[in-house]
């Protein structure tokens, strides 16, 4: 039997996208065809390239999905497909405006344009409804410590860092959001966000004044940056 995993490695960006995407074949349903295949490995493979720092194949992989999944004509995939890059994007601290999305915005579903506005730290709490599961309560709490205790509630590492990256660009980010965002990249050797959060991490202890803790988080930083 053939089973396509999920290609964003984590429930939140299972939820994205969702059925088409993942998909088996097995007994006598017919097999699956090739361009999913390729589009959730080239998927999968781009997201592990850039939380790894590794500019160029992530570049490429994920051009490979897009061109998998445009070879459809389904805008919906398409939509999907750049909604994972941006959740990855935002795990990493990389805030920009999600512009493979807006490409087609004007077709996208109301749940898809929530998860945009989520990811860019601008949905409104009552808005949460049609979130990901795991993410209806970060998004949905009533103060800034409601949603960290959400956020470190969610078990699947990637998904865990999409929802500390969007309280983070909602300015609601807890000293615990930003401790748990930092040990969960370090826990998975995910260079690009751990140092995007150490970052953020020795930033702060530098404008309290605790020049210790800055400069142990700068060493952290020069290991990690090897």
């Amino acid at each position: 039997m053939k089973k396509m995993m999920n290609p964003a490695a984590g429930a939140a960006l299972a939820a994205m996208l969702g059925a088409l995407l993942l998909l088996s074949g097995c007994g006598n349903n017919p097999p699956v065809p090739d361009w999913k295949m390729n589009a959730h490995s080239s998927l999968e493979r781009a997201q592990s390239a850039y939380l790894a720092g590794k500019d160029s194949v992530a570049d490429s992989e994920f051009a490979r999905a897009r061109s998998q999944v445009g070879s459809t004509g389904n805008i919906e995939l398409a939509i999907r497909v750049e909604l994972a890059r941006c959740a990855t994007q935002v795990a990493s601290l990389v805030l920009d405006d999600c512009r493979g999305f807006h490409k087609y915005a004007h077709d996208a579903s109301g749940a898809d344009i929530e998860y945009a506005a989520y990811l860019a730290g601008t949905l409104p709490p009552s808005d949460a409804g049609r979130l990901p599961e795991q993410h209806r309560a970060v998004a949905g709490a009533a103060n800034d410590v409601a949603a960290g205790a959400a956020v470190a509630a969610i078990k699947d590492p990637l998904s865990r860092l999409v929802a500390a990256g969007a309280v983070f660009r909602a300015n609601r980010a807890t000293p615990q959001v930003i401790a748990a965002a930092v040990e969960t990249a370090s826990e998975q050797g995910w260079r690009r966000p751990l140092l995007a959060w150490l970052n953020v991490q020795a930033l702060r202890a530098e404008n309290a004044g605790d020049t210790a803790e800055a400069a142990r988080l700068r060493r952290r930083i020069a290991l990690a940056a090897e």
